[in-house]
């Protein structure tokens, strides 16, 4: 081993002492006011891939080029660990912890539930669940944007994909929080109480199976074999986290940004036609993952050595806000004729949760600017952002003049 700074993990003797950066990306410089610039200080201000020894020691990418190579080269750069720190919680998660051809037949098991077409029998339950909220929201003049609809409106369509209570949400999002936490305790507790609530669901689809996705996935079957119940607690808890954070902090983001612009909130009310491309431009600028990969292998590139075991993050919305692929990318320009990002990765992992997470952020454009055209951040109130290995808007106040009577 090499030498080490205070209090991190011991730097390796393979790693250049000019691209180790003491960087902890739960804490970048900055990122509590904006964590989108904080991490584009990153990109534009270091070496394009570097060594950090905080959470356990990995590189980081930083470049479209480079973040496009991992997230496809999955023979190199193996998705067995993914989250930071590695030793977070058990890193066995189905199908996001194994790589082709294994994670291919537990891919196949729930990729129907999201496809377009299984989408579109969801399009009014996603509509109803933006509207209802906005029609909730609007008459108050104010609201915490995070707690009172980003957090709800995902959940209650996820809530409507698995057929589950209602009710249970206040408990569910609970866990998401504990599972965001950097502590690996609190990750670990948050499985164990995933894996406790979807015991008696498992069992109860097992004995009455329905049209929802964990009856698919209770009577699945893995490769011509009856899925066990470990698979079947693994599947499920990924569709869960998926189906709920991600969105939220898309949400956030968007929101946040919304109230800050009222010419982009003008011109999507006056051309509505640009929604679609809005919602993709919105999406590059405002990317949320930063999942990491196992170094599977020995190589060398650009000079630098790179050796198996090593790990590495790629923080996805440095993809679409490097200016070698989107100019001007920190700009969001609905009518950008290219928009290229990876919030939603690419190659065998690509999100089986796209067109949904497309089509609720549509729908939220769509009711939200129908009925609260106008509004702003609180006055003397400041939005709260984190990173972390998703990254969110923790607290958002938002005032508006409350619609007239009908």
């Amino acid at each position: 081993m090499g030498g080490a700074i205070s209090g991190r993990t011991p730097v390796p003797a393979h790693i250049p002492p000019e691209l180790v950066r003491d960087f902890d990306f739960f804490a970048p410089p900055g990122a509590d006011e904006d964590v989108h610039l904080a991490w584009k200080q990153v990109q534009d201000e270091g070496p394009e891939v570097f060594w950090t020894p905080r959470n356990g020691g990995h590189w980081i990418a930083t470049r479209a080029e480079d973040i496009r190579e991992v997230q496809f080269n999955f023979e190199r750069f193996s998705q067995r660990v993914l989250t930071l720190p590695a030793d977070a919680y058990e890193q066995t998660l189905l199908p996001i912890n194994v790589d082709p051809p294994v994670h291919g037949p537990y891919r196949k098991l729930i990729m129907p539930a999201f496809l377009p077409r299984a989408i579109d029998q969801l399009d009014s339950a996603i509509r109803q669940a933006a509207a209802e909220l906005v029609d909730e929201l609007a008459p108050r003049g104010e609201c915490e944007f995070v707690e009172d609809f980003a957090r709800k409106m995902p959940i209650s369509v996820f809530l409507k994909i698995v057929d589950l209570p209602y009710d249970d949400r206040p408990f569910l999002l609970g866990i998401v929080d504990r599972m965001r936490e950097p502590d690996p305790d609190a990750g670990r507790r948050g499985m164990a109480e995933v894996v406790a609530y979807l015991g008696k669901w498992v069992e109860e689809r097992r004995a009455r199976p329905g049209d929802d996705i964990i009856s698919t996935v209770v009577h699945g079957e893995i490769d011509g074999r009856p899925i066990t119940d470990h698979e079947i607690f693994q599947l499920l808890t990924v569709i869960l986290l998926g189906g709920l954070d991600t969105v939220t902090s898309l949400l956030g983001f968007i929101c946040r940004f919304l109230a800050m612009s009222p010419a982009h909130r003008h011109l999507l009310v006056a051309h509505p036609e640009l929604r679609r491309n809005a919602v993709e431009e919105l999406i590059r600028r405002h990317g949320v993952v930063a999942t990491a990969r196992y170094i599977t292998e020995d190589f060398v590139s650009r000079g630098v050595q790179f050796r198996a075991g090593d790990i590495i993050q790629i923080p996805n919305c440095l993809y679409g806000l490097d200016e070698r692929l989107n100019p001007d990318p920190l700009t969001v320009d609905f009518e950008r004729e290219s928009i290229q990002h990876g919030v939603f990765g690419n190659g065998p992992h690509t999100c089986p949760g796209a067109v949904l997470t497309r089509r609720e952020l549509t729908a939220f454009l769509e009711f939200w600017l129908e009925k609260i055209p106008d509004f702003e951040i609180r006055p003397g109130s400041r939005p709260k952002m984190y990173s972390a290995g998703v990254n969110g808007v923790s607290r958002l106040e938002l005032v508006w003049t409350p619609p007239g009577p009908a």
